[in-house]
């Protein structure tokens, strides 16, 4: 995978940048989880005003793609078929003194149990799992930077770190959209 769809900095977001000195690093995988009606899975946050793409860290031992099957699994009630590697997302929060680094899959429902796997905090958040075309979810994904409010776990920096989430899952769907019939 080694098209990088985007690298995202504090200065996206008109802060500036630092060098990072021994960062906290985590891994994880996400992206388009697409049904037969061409509908892709958006998880929202009502609470926050969040859209995002499913997904989430990989945990130890497990492979990307693993990963990626459990995460949408937890997150969607979805079993998945890889159909393909997008390619991967950096993001670089000096803030935070974070890097992270997503891996970016494509994949088809192959069965959907209709159960969603929420943590505590998801629940409180509003989560919710919602189905759209994806010019629209794109457009929702856009309309809602502007409008996010904090977690209520980590109100003075959640925000921060969501403008992160929402732009790279932004700058992910902007590329399988422009790119999706290649």
């Amino acid at each position: 995978m080694d098209v990088c769809i985007a690298e995202i900095t504090d200065e996206d977001f008109g802060l500036k940048s630092s060098k990072l000195e021994n960062p906290k690093v985590r891994e994880a995988s996400r992206g388009i989880v697409i049904r037969e009606d061409g509908k892709i899975a958006i998880f929202f946050k009502k609470n926050m005003n969040e859209y995002k793409l499913p997904g989430g860290g990989i945990e130890k031992g497990e492979t990307f793609e693993q990963a990626f099957s459990r995460e949408i699994l937890e997150e969607t009630g979805c079993d998945v078929e890889i159909v393909k590697k997008l390619g991967y997302t950096q993001e670089i929060k000096s803030k935070k003194n974070f890097k992270q680094t997503s891996f970016v899959f494509v994949g088809k429902v192959v069965n959907d149990n209709g159960k969603l796997s929420l943590t505590e905090k998801e629940k409180s958040e509003g989560g919710e799992l919602i189905w759209l075309k994806p010019k629209k979810a794109l457009r929702l994904i856009e309309k809602c930077f502007k409008k996010l409010k904090p977690s209520p776990y980590d109100v003075d920096e959640s925000l921060y770190s969501t403008k992160f989430v929402v732009y790279r899952d932004r700058k992910i769907l902007e590329y399988y959209i422009k790119n999706m019939n290649k």
